[in-house]
């Protein structure tokens, strides 16, 4: 699943899951904290429903994700192997 859509969209349904947000709450531009109201427990239940989705680690750069849109671009990174992208970016 390295098509960027889905990789969208199947990220936007783990956040609404985690969340408990609607799908149209979560664009591209919605911070994670901020707008969407996650809390250090919510990262890390967010984190692991990831990586089993995505089979990717999250590592130190994640801390750079402020945005719904940083998350997608982060997951992109990783499943395109390149781990020196750094989110946000």
């Amino acid at each position: 699943m390295t098509n960027a859509r889905d990789v969208e969209q199947t990220a936007r349904q783990i956040v609404c899951k985690v969340m408990g947000k609607k799908p149209e709450q979560v664009t591209l531009d919605a911070l994670l904290v901020a707008d969407l109201d996650m809390q250090s427990i919510d990262f890390i239940e967010l984190y692991e429903s990831l990586d089993q989705e995505f089979n990717v680690d999250i590592d130190d750069e994640a801390n750079q994700i402020q945005t719904f849109g940083d998350l997608v671009r982060y997951i992109e990174s990783r499943l395109n192997g390149n781990s020196s992208e750094a989110a946000g970016q």
